[in-house]
């Protein structure tokens, strides 16, 4: 090589053992109460950005506030882990491509967003920045099922802002691993983060993030 190459992105895994991250492809407006928040249509059908995987801040450890913004946004979501290659996958085959779950925070710079979307431009500066997804350790699949359902939360600074529940998604994690695999094959090592929902609000240097998803795990930060 001629220069050192990436260090590999490694997430925990409850229990012992590390998840080695390929990609991270984020589901846009999955939570109705989310969509109306944001004034968008309800009935669209499931759309992805992505991040890169060097974006992850993993353990609690703190994340910078990125430049060029004056409005970050927190955002909640469950995080599906894929530990099986897979395209066309059939919805009811879903599950088995899936190593586990976790709880994450698709951190947004929401006025760059709004101007991305004005101008009909990529999400990329707005979404797929430095430390722009704080995740906690992954749980095995194998250890606490497939959830379909359960309390999603996120406070700051010990205020609850966003409450939501996982059977409240538009699109299930077996409809969005079969929508996206028609256009991308699924590698073991991908990420799927699976939207938000309503709640999404501004923080600041100092706040302090806490997630939780009943029965799958939490993931915290603090704004640097």
């Amino acid at each position: 090589m001629v220069i050192p190459g990436p260090r590999p992105v490694l997430v925990p895994v409850r229990g012992g053992g590390f998840f080695p991250v390929r990609r991270i492809y984020c589901v846009g407006r999955n939570y109705e109460e989310h969509i109306r928040e944001m004034g968008n249509d309800v009935r669209e059908p499931p759309f992805f950005f992505d991040k890169p995987a060097d974006a992850i801040v993993i353990g609690g450890a703190p994340m910078a506030y990125p430049p060029e913004t004056a409005d970050l946004h927190h955002e909640i979501e469950l995080v599906v882990a894929i530990g099986r290659d897979g395209s066309d996958i059939e919805a009811a085959a879903a599950p088995d491509h899936v190593f586990g779950y976790g709880a994450g925070l698709d951190m947004t710079r929401r006025d760059l967003q709004a101007q991305a979307k004005k101008a009909g431009r990529p999400w990329t500066f707005a979404k797929g920045f430095d430390q722009s997804a704080p995740l906690g350790e992954l749980a095995r699949a194998s250890e606490i099922g497939h959830p379909e359902k359960g309390a999603i939360t996120l406070a700051v600074n010990g205020v609850e802002r966003q409450r939501g529940d996982l059977a409240d998604q538009i699109w299930t994690v077996k409809e969005t691993i079969a929508f996206l695999s028609r256009f991308v094959a699924l590698k073991a090592g991908d990420l799927i983060m699976t939207g938000t929902p309503a709640g999404v609000g501004a923080v600041v240097r100092g706040d302090v993030l806490e997630g939780r998803i009943d029965n799958v795990g939490t993931v915290s930060t603090v704004i640097a």
